[in-house]
Parts: structure tokens; sequence; C-alpha cells
């Protein structure tokens, strides 16, 4: 067992991570996340030790295209909710190369704002080939967080389209973000991700690019309007924002929660939320 669990004790990693230490928490995903035996027994008892402090954050997958404005949309949204008195955490998946294995791991430097920021965790890790737009250990990488005080759980995903799907099962809102311009209401409705979306925003609505915006957004709701919901208690929304402007950013989020409220009176958030776990 190498120095990553054996200078500190499980249970003592436990409870540096519901005191909040940004440190731990680092430590504590690069332990679920490895791959060793050894370390995969202990990612075990740490995460069951934890488990009575998760539950309570809302957690939000964020999918699209690459070069749709993820990251800077989570640093904008980030900033919005920390203002609010939230405490954000991020897990963004970056691609690994099929032929060397490696990623970039870059998000943190195209989140300057919210990674200076004392009430925001960013962690960038590998995908390693796994499908769905989430990596292997997403899920408990998420748990880990909500244990350690962050209320609010983003999670960015790949980006590469129609693979990215099991982020919509462990996570309570999945956000769809959509480039002006891209696409008519057939090519809406060949996006598997459309039909798992609650919500679809149109970002780069500014500008000379917001009559495009508009109409775009108009396109995406009547591809919506054809296709059943998955839920009867919520028509996903189609919206446009700006995250560069920061401008929509706050509907966004009123959005979000208004889903929640929406769920949480139908029963529908409360057994979703029991499959993500």
């Amino acid at each position: 067992m190498n120095i990553l669990i054996r200078s500190l004790s499980i249970p003592a990693l436990a409870a540096s991570v519901r005191a909040g230490s940004r440190a731990a928490l680092a430590r504590a995903i690069t332990l679920v996340e490895s791959r060793r035996a050894d370390h995969q027994a202990a990612a075990r008892e740490l995460v069951q030790l934890l488990i009575p402090e998760t539950g309570k954050a809302i957690r939000v997958g964020i999918t699209g295209s690459p070069g749709v404005g993820k990251s800077t949309t989570i640093d904008v949204l980030g900033m919005y909710l920390i203002g609010q008195g939230h405490k954000v955490a991020v897990l963004a998946v970056d691609p690994s190369s099929a032929r060397t294995g490696g990623s970039i791991l870059g998000d943190k430097t195209r989140m300057a704002m919210l990674s200076a920021e004392p009430d925001a965790f960013i962690r960038p890790s590998p995908s390693s080939g796994t499908l769905g737009g989430v990596a292997a250990k997403t899920r408990e990488a998420m748990l880990l967080c909500e244990a350690a005080g962050f209320d609010v759980v983003l999670v960015e995903t790949v980006g590469i389209g129609q693979s990215e799907t099991a982020v919509c099962d462990m996570t309570d809102f999945f956000l769809a973000l959509m480039l002006p311009g891209g696409g008519d209401e057939l090519q809406g409705i060949k996006k598997g991700l459309i039909e798992l979306a609650d919500m679809i925003a149109i970002n780069k609505a500014d500008g000379d690019n917001l009559k495009r915006a508009t109409v775009t957004a108009g396109d995406y709701r009547g591809a919506l309007h054809i296709l059943t919901p998955r839920s009867e208690h919520w028509h996903p929304p189609v919206v446009t924002y700006s995250a560069l402007a920061k401008t929509g950013v706050e509907e966004l989020w009123q959005k979000i929660l208004e889903h929640r409220t929406a769920m949480n009176a139908s029963g529908d958030f409360c057994s979703a939320a029991d499959n993500s776990r």
C-alpha cells in the first residue's frame, strides 16, 4: 500500500473530508480513482463511512459539443452560486487519448474565476475510455464532494455527442448546451441527448448571434414538442443565455430549482435520486 493511503488511516481521511479539507477531498478522489486492488478496497471503506453525509446536494450534469462553452458556463454559473451562498464542486471529465491513454486535464485554466474561490472545488478526471461522457468513478467522486459540504455538484461531461447519457442517471438535472445555428428540428431529434435533457440552453446569445440564437431556440422547442418528455410533470424548457456576457445565467439556475420543486412535489425526484445512489 503506497504513500497515498499509508500515511493516513481511512477513518481519519473520512473525518478530514467531513471537516471540509480540500486536500483530504482531493486525496480521497485520487484514492477512489486508483485501479490498485488495495486502493479499491480502501476506497469502498471510505465511501461507506461517508454515505450518511451525502444526498443533500443538487447534482447538475452539463453536456454539449466541444466549443459550446461548457467550461465558461460553469465558471460563470459557479460564481453566481457562490454569490448566493452555495459551495460548488465541479467534476470535469477530460477525454483520454485512444492512442496514449493520456488526458490534458486543463479545466482549471478555463475556469479562472472559480478556481480562485475558496468555496469552490474543481477536479478534472480522465475519461479513460469510459462511455457515457463521465469518468469511471464520477458517482463516487460526487458522494465525496457532498460529504465535504459542497451543496451543488456540477459535472462537465466529455462533450462527444450521443454516448453522453450515463450522466443523466447519476445527476438530478441534465442540462444540454447548444450553439446558435446548431441545427434544425430534425437535427435536434437525431441527437439522443436531446430526449434526455431537462433543459436546453442556447449559449452565445449576444451581439450578432442574438437573432440566430432565438431562431435556434425556436427550432429546438419545435423538436421537443413532438418528443415525449421523461416526466409528465416537467416539460424541458429552451432558454438562451450568454456565458461571455454573463446574461441569462440566473434564469438557468431558477429553472433547475423549478425542476427540483416539480419533481419533489410529484415524487419523481425521490425515486430518481434513489436510483442514482
